[in-house]
C-alpha cells in the first residue's frame, strides 16, 4: 500500500520554512553567489555569519575538488589547527587522495616517498585495505582503467572534499548535514520502520530516486 496523495494534500507547508530548507543546502554546500540571489530574491533575512563562513569552506572544498590536496590541508590546519587530528578518517582520505593524485601524474616515486612519509601510521587496523588498494595503482601503467579506477574518479574526490567539509562544519558547531538531507533521512528511516511493523498493509520503503520520478 503506498500512500494516498489525499492523506496529506491538506498539510499546509509554511512557505518560509521551505526557503529555509533550501537556503541551508545552498549554505552547507558552498554556493555563495545563488546564496545571497536566493536571499534577495526571498526577502530573507542574512545570518550575519552566513557568507564569512562559506568564505572559509569553500576554498577547501574547492582545491579537493581541484586534487589540491596539500593546499586543503594547508587551508584546514589554517582554520582549525586540531581538526584534522582529531578526524583521523578524514585526514587519512586526504592523505590517500594526495597519493592517487601523484599517481595519477605518473610520479610514482613522489608517490612511494610521501607514503613512507606520511602515511605509514596507517599501515595497521581498519585503514589498511584502503592503503593497499591505493598502493595497488603503482602495479599498473594506467590505474583509470583498472579495477580501481573509483579511487581515481570526481566522485570519489567529491566524498572526501564532503566529509572534510562536514568535518569543518562540526568543528564550528554547525550541522554537518543539510536540513534537506536530514528531512529525506528521518522520512526513510520512518517508512521503514512502518513497513517493518506493517508489512504489506503499510506504505513500501522510502526511496527518494523512485519518489522523484513518480
Amino acid at each position: 500500500m503506498d500512500v494516498d496523495p489525499r492523506d496529506y494534500e491538506h498539510v499546509k507547508i509554511n512557505d518560509n520554512d521551505v526557503r529555509k530548507i533550501v537556503l541551508s543546502y545552498l549554505v552547507h554546500n558552498c554556493f555563495k553567489e545563488t546564496a545571497e540571489t536566493f536571499i534577495s530574491c526571498t526577502g530573507m533575512k542574512r545570518s550575519v555569519d552566513c557568507s564569512v563562513d562559506i568564505d572559509k569552506r569553500k576554498p577547501i572544498y574547492k582545491h579537493v575538488m581541484e586534487g589540491n590536496v596539500l593546499k586543503a590541508i594547508e587551508l584546514t590546519n589554517q582554520l582549525a589547527a586540531d581538526l584534522l587530528q582529531s578526524n583521523k578518517d578524514v585526514y587519512f582520505d586526504l592523505l590517500t587522495l594526495h597519493f592517487v593524485e601523484l599517481v595519477r601524474s605518473k610520479d610514482c616515486t613522489g608517490a612511494l616517498e610521501f607514503a613512507q612519509k606520511e602515511l605509514r601510521p596507517f599501515t595497521s587496523g581498519k585503514h589498511l585495505e584502503r592503503l593497499q588498494d591505493c598502493m595497488a595503482l603503482l602495479a599498473y601503467e594506467d590505474p583509470e582503467t583498472s579495477p580501481l579506477f573509483s579511487l581515481l574518479s570526481m566522485d570519489h574526490r567529491q566524498s572526501i572534499a564532503d566529509a572534510l567539509n562536514r568535518a569543518v562544519l562540526v568543528h564550528a558547531n554547525l550541522p554537518s548535514y543539510t536540513s534537506m538531507e536530514r528531512l529525506i533521512q528521518h522520512i526513510t528511516v520512518v517508512r521503514q520502520r512502518l513497513h517493518q511493523e506493517l508489512g504489506k498493509d503499510g506504505p513500501p520503503v522510502f526511496g527518494l530516486a523512485s519518489y522523484l520520478k513518480s
